[in-house]
């Protein structure tokens, strides 16, 4: 009589075996907060966590200060156009109650402005998106 073949249960992973750990300390409420996920969504901790780091990893991972310090250069620019269009808006109402105002330069402040707008609103949809995008 030979030897039964042996069932040692899950066959050997030939790729993609995961060799690496990883610890992670949670405080009671974050672990109750995953434990809590872990029922409702019928996953395990370890792939609760995996899939969120793996998943949103490369667009969740922002540097703050350094997106602050953009945002603040970028709403002080911002400014600085607001005040520049003010003065060139008040300058050709003064030349237009002198009647020396071309109507051309009207037309064209008209347009700039009216890009101007609309960068200033695809900035606004931007920065709604990172924050967003942040608080998840």
């Amino acid at each position: 009589m030979g030897d039964p073949k042996k069932l040692t249960g899950r066959p050997q992973l030939k790729e993609g075996k995961r060799t690496r750990w990883v610890n992670v300390r949670f405080t009671d409420e974050e672990y109750k907060e995953i434990t809590e996920l872990e029922q409702e969504l019928g996953k395990t901790k370890t792939e609760l966590i995996r899939m969120r780091v793996l998943t949103d990893m490369k667009k969740t991972v922002v540097n703050s200060k350094e997106l602050i310090r953009y945002l603040d250069s970028a709403g002080a620019e911002m400014g600085r156009v607001g005040n520049n269009i003010n003065q060139l808006a008040k300058y050709a109402n003064t030349l237009r109650l002198k009647g020396r105002l071309d109507p051309s330069v009207a037309s064209e402040f008209n347009l700039l402005f009216k890009e101007c707008i609309l960068v200033q609103k695809q900035l606004e949809a931007a920065l709604r998106k990172i924050i967003r995008a942040m608080g998840n």
